[in-house]
Order: structure tokens, then sequence, then C-alpha cells
């Protein structure tokens, strides 16, 4: 009995567990699946609702791309805005103070503004002898002038407009006699910068200039501007052309009047430039307008680039009557000092190094400091 017993109790589970593991398998494969099925469906009914979501999250992760680039790169340069025609007031800086960099008087009194009183005309020279080296041309020649020039093919026609000076008839020239020698290739006939006689005229009865130059097809013109109405009748507004600025101009339908104006300015035709090269041509009217204009007592230069956009009779007042000077030029941008100038021409192949060596000795020989200023200002011409 018991043995019996104890046979039923340890025969147990082996036939059992044999069967049952497959069933088990089974069951677990048959939850995965119906599991992946579920999540499947969820799925599809997530994508099936939230479809434009999706479909906006890649345009704003692109966005916030894009932006993020442009956060790091530079700033866009913004866009120039013109100025011309424009009145507004030029300032600048003085011990920390925003100051007009020109203060002109108001309307009411440049209205009301005479011209100094200056000395009698020709209360000293009584005559002037204007010499002409045609004739001259050879002997100096042979002797090479001391100049670079006449190496060049433009050299005849250069020194027949200068002149064949030597240095002790340039000293002369400075010295206030009753007769004076000029050399001026104005008054002669191979020269060249020639002038019709009707514009001759009109220039010489001009009292105050303002004058420009466009050679070689040049600049655009602008018209000045804001000028008092009582000095539109006593300031004279000249541009220098050349027979291609002309044609230039005239093509882009600027036409010169019968009366020889475009606006406010009156164009004079310059025929037969003496240099090749248009920017020592452009220095004739800008450097000798003592000689173009001889009743004149003051003139004013401006740059073809620019637009004159003040009362020409208040800038006399305020840069030289106000102050008692004769003469006023503006700051060079960068350099101080004539010799650094020198060398910046070379290095811009603007001239060759014994062109400028040439011009710069001669300063050396009139005295011109080697300081970065003269006479404590900061100024130079170029």
């Amino acid at each position: 009995m018991r043995s019996s017993t104890i046979r039923s109790i340890s025969i147990t589970v082996s036939d059992d567990d044999g069967a049952a593991a497959p069933a088990a398998s089974r069951r677990s494969r048959a939850g995965r699946r119906k599991a992946a099925r579920g999540l499947g469906q969820r799925a599809v009914r997530l994508v099936a609702r939230w479809w434009p979501v999706l479909l906006l999250l890649p345009a704003v992760a692109l966005l916030l791309f894009e932006a993020s680039r442009l956060r790091g790169s530079p700033p866009a340069p913004a866009a120039t805005v013109s100025s011309l025609g424009r009145l507004d007031p030029t300032t600048r800086l003085v011990r920390g103070v925003r100051e007009p960099c020109l203060k002109l008087l108001s309307p009411k009194n440049l209205a009301n503004l005479a011209f100094p009183e200056g000395t009698k005309r020709n209360s000293v020279v009584k005559r002037i002898i204007y010499k002409s080296d045609d004739d001259d041309y050879d002997t100096y020649n042979s002797k090479a002038n001391s100049t670079y020039l006449l190496q060049h093919a433009e050299a005849t026609r250069f020194n027949l407009f200068t002149g064949f000076q030597t240095i002790p008839e340039r000293e002369d020239s400075f010295k206030v006699n009753e007769t004076v020698n000029v050399h001026c290739g104005f008054y002669s006939d191979n020269g060249g910068f020639k002038i019709s006689d009707e514009d001759r005229s009109y220039m010489r009865a001009c009292e105050v200039v303002v004058s420009t130059c466009a050679f070689g097809g040049g600049d655009d013109l602008y018209q000045p501007i804001g000028m008092d109405n009582s000095s539109i009748g006593r300031v004279c507004y000249v541009a220098f052309w050349d027979e291609v600025t002309l044609s230039t101009q005239e093509a882009e339908g600027k036409v010169v009047g019968d009366n020889g104006m475009i606006g406010r300015w009156r164009i004079i035709i310059v025929k037969s430039l003496p240099f090749a090269d248009q920017r020592l041509n452009g220095k004739i009217p800008k450097m000798l307008s003592h000689r173009l204009f001889p009743e004149a007592r003051y003139s004013i230069w401006v740059d073809s680039k620019y637009q004159f956009r003040r009362d020409p009779i208040g800038v006399l007042e305020a840069l030289l009557w106000r102050i008692n000077s004769t003469f006023a030029i503006s700051e060079h941008g960068a350099r101080s000092n004539i010799y650094d100038e020198g060398r910046a021409i070379v290095q811009k192949h603007k001239a060759t190094p014994e062109e400028v060596e040439v011009q710069l000795t001669q300063y050396r020989q009139d005295g011109m400091p080697d300081e970065k200023r003269l006479h404590g200002l900061k100024g130079h011409f170029s």
C-alpha cells in the first residue's frame, strides 16, 4: 500500500510537460502577432489623424536651420542711398558734440552781404607780358630743360603750353613789379587749350566763379542747388568740356542750349588739349583759374563727381571773409605730407617713379619740409 502510494506520488509530469511546451509557445507567438497588429492599427490611425502636422514638421525644421545660418552670417550691406539733390547739413564731432561742418549765414544775412573791399586792381602791376616760347623750343630742348617730359612724345605741346621756364625766371615771377613776364600757354598759338572768343568774353565778366571740368567723356554734370536768390546773378557756373565729352553728353540727351547753357552751367568747349593724360588737362582749370578768369576776385573748384549744394557767397564768407583768409582747401583724407603722397602715386601706378621724383626734387629745392604737418596743420595739394 505504502509503496504504491509512493509510486503514485512519484509519477508526475514528464509526459504532461512535453505536451504543454508547444502549446505555450504557440500562445506566445499568437499574442505577439496580435500586439503587433494592434500597434500597426494604432499607428495607421495616428498617421491618418495627424498627417498635416507630420508634413509641417520638416518645413519648420528647414526654416529653423536656414534662420540659424543667416544669424551666423555677416549682415548684408545696406543699400546705398544717394544724397544727390539733398540739402542735409553735414556735421562732425567736436569734443563729443556734433556741429555743422560749415556754419553759413542765414538767407536774410546772405541777401544783404556785400563783397569785402579789396585793393585797387593794377595798383602795382602796370604791364603784363605773356611770354610765348614757340621760338625758343629748340634752344631749350637742346639743354634738356631739366625735366623728364622732353623724353615723351607729347613733350613739345606740353612745353609750349607751360613755357620753357628756367628756375631764375620762376623765382622772378613771384616778385611784384610794374612789368611782369608770365609764361602762359593760353596766349600761344601752339600751346593748346583753346577757347572761343565768345567764351573768353563771358569768362572775363565773372567776378565770382564756380568751375568744374570733364574731359574725355567725363562724369555727369550735376546742377548746383542750395544757392540764395541774391547769389544767382552774382556767380558764374562754368563747366569746361572737350569735344569728346560734348558728344557723350549729347548722346545721353544733355544738349547745350543756344545760350551755351545746361541749366545753370555755362559750357565752355576746349579744343587742342595739351596733354594726352586727361588728369593733367584737368589740372589746368583747377589750378589756373586765375588765368582763365582774370577779372574774377574769387573762384571755387568743384570736382565733377560731386554736386555743389551750398550758396557760393555763403561759402566764401564762412571760409575766407569771416576769418580774413585768401585761400581755403579741404584736408586730404589719408595723407598730410606731399612726399607720402608721391610714394602713394607711384604705388597706384598713376605716374612713374622718375616722373614723381622730378616733382618731389623741386619741392625739396623750394624748401617744402618733410614733417607731417605744415605750420602745425594737416593739409597738402594733390
